[in-house]
């Protein structure tokens, strides 16, 4: 399994970060003792719980093509703004 890192250098430190997770974080004297110290830090959160795949759907334009055509609200709002286009055309 591999996980995306940052390794950021500071005041002669290295922090190593598990990208995304801003609580997972190390401080170490060398790089690579940074990153021995996340690989531990992160086997020991993971011996903890569970890690398991999420999957979320994506959500774009065209997956709401039709969703609210029976909505008697969404025509109301459509006529209402459409009325209000005319007006402003017509001034």
């Amino acid at each position: 399994m591999t996980f995306p890192i940052l390794i950021e250098a500071s005041d002669g430190q290295f922090a190593a970060s598990l990208a995304g997770v801003p609580g997972v974080c190390v401080v170490k004297p060398t790089r690579s003792q940074a990153i021995t110290a996340l690989k531990a830090e992160i086997e020991q959160r993971i011996a903890r719980g569970d890690l398991a795949p999420l999957e979320i759907e994506a959500v774009s334009v065209s997956s709401l093509a039709g969703k609210y055509r029976t909505d008697p609200t969404l025509h109301d709002i459509c006529d209402t703004a459409y009325q209000r286009r005319d007006a402003e055309h017509d001034a």
